[in-house]
């Protein structure tokens, strides 16, 4: 019997360097959210990025709430958004009671297009915050969003939840805004269970971002809250496999772009094409994923039913933001027609990208796809 091969699983170092560090967690009884461990992932974390001020917390969708909320972001405020994303990106938009306008794609690396942006800000005035993604860990366009941005004083924020360990121009993904953030759920390319952290410009920031993090508590010996705050703080034990998984990082980027350029030259002869990069940026590559030629008659998921059929798990690409139902009233701004998000989602395809996969998987992977056309 064949085994299923998953979309993208955990992986954790043959060393078994995270259970050395959870091990060390159990042994000292920290095992809330404070010890060593959350210290030491957050300065790894600063290290590998070079941001100086790295704020660990429970979820990459946390990360983006307070990055609203250190924003200045207010109930009735509007707030630029990336449409074609994971819905975290707009959720957090509404937890803070704005209305998020959403931003269409552009084809060369399929993020927020500039030029549809530019036309948000003529059309809609200036927003409280811009929130860019790197798609897949692909980064965008990040100097041309960034300086329309600071041509119209207004924050940008970076959703690099999938695109820790990319880089743009030499520079890390999560740090071209004055706030980013990263995820590690159990699917990106380093996991810490669940997780993830937010990277801020200043000092003041990430102390705001702590405090909030951790129910907004004042400094008196009783519980004195003078604002909201939330239960966002990561674990020690969940730091813990940070600490490890960190070590793997290089390791997991190089097997992450092993696999992409693998597809794309063993799907080579198949109507589609993989998913473009900027010359000046390197993307992670978190998942591999592909269109099908506009003249193919196969759709998506005749392609994931087949893979689905031979014990393989693919995915359409994310379903834009302004096709959801729950954001049917929210504005879209497109320079295109139709627009080119609604292309892409037409057209995608999510290969599996776990950096366990072997050789032998791999070719059933190519094999089933080939089968499928």
């Amino acid at each position: 019997m064949k085994k299923h091969i998953f979309l993208a699983t955990p992986h954790m170092s043959d060393e078994e360097y995270e259970l050395a560090y959870v091990k060390q967690a159990f042994a000292d009884n920290y095992v809330a959210p404070l010890g060593k461990n959350v210290d030491a992932f957050e300065q790894a974390l600063s290290a590998y990025s070079g941001c100086d001020h790295v704020v660990a917390l429970s979820a990459g969708t946390a990360a983006l709430h307070l990055s609203v909320l250190l924003a200045g972001v207010k109930p009735g405020d509007t707030v630029f958004c990336q449409d074609l994303t994971f819905s975290a990106s707009a959720n957090c938009v509404v937890y803070a009671g704005a209305k998020p306008v959403f931003i269409d794609s552009e084809r060369e690396t399929w993020n927020m297009s500039p030029d549809a942006l530019r036309k948000a800000f003529v059309r809609y005035g200036v927003p409280r915050a811009v929130i860019v993604v790197d798609l897949y860990g692909v980064p965008a366009k990040l100097d041309e969003i960034r300086a329309l941005c600071r041509e119209h004083g207004t924050v940008l924020i970076e959703d690099a939840a999938e695109a820790l360990g990319s880089t743009y121009k030499g520079q890390a993904c999560g740090t071209f805004g004055k706030y980013g953030a990263y995820s590690f759920n159990g699917n990106k390319i380093i996991t810490t269970s669940g997780g993830g952290a937010l990277l801020c410009s200043t000092a003041e920031d990430a102390a705001q971002a702590l405090k909030l993090s951790t129910q907004a508590r004042e400094p008196f010996p009783w519980y004195e809250h003078c604002q909201i705050g939330y239960n966002y703080r990561l674990s020690n034990i969940s730091a813990g496999i940070g600490c490890g998984q960190m070590k793997v990082l290089p390791q997991r980027l190089a097997q992450k772009r092993r696999i992409f350029a693998a597809y794309q030259e063993k799907l080579a002869n198949l109507p589609i094409t993989m998913q473009p990069q900027e010359s000046c940026a390197e993307a992670n590559r978190w998942l591999s994923t592909f269109l099908l030629h506009a003249d193919q008659r196969k759709q998506p998921m005749d392609i994931i039913r087949a893979l689905g059929e031979a014990d393989i798990e693919a995915r359409p690409l994310w379903k834009p933001m302004h096709m959801q139902p729950v954001f049917r009233d929210c504005p879209f701004v497109s320079c295109e027609e139709p627009p080119v998000d609604e292309d892409l989602f037409a057209r995608g395809v999510c290969l599996p990208s776990g950096t366990n996969l072997s050789d032998a998987d791999m070719e059933r992977i190519c094999a089933a796809l080939y089968h499928a056309f």
